[in-house]
């Protein structure tokens, strides 16, 4: 549960920054405020998706090893 617990925390930190930061920069470009701009937009992002990987992450976990072992 620990294991679960930190790789849903830690994975949806960074994608959740690098998401958020790539979608700031596609809405307001390189703007004077972009870092405050993004860190808004990250701290937003991080809690809905350290939720949905700890929710689906055993779900997506098992899919992807049935589609391994189809392959």
């Amino acid at each position: 549960m620990k294991l679960r617990v930190y790789f849903a925390i830690l994975m949806s930190g960074i994608m959740s920054l690098i998401v958020s930061g790539w979608v700031t920069v596609i809405n307001v470009g390189m703007a004077e405020h972009f870092i405050s701009f993004w860190l808004k937009a990250w701290l937003l992002a991080w809690p809905v998706a350290g939720a949905v990987a700890f929710l689906f992450g055993p779900w997506v976990q098992k899919l992807s090893s049935k589609l391994a072992e189809k392959s």
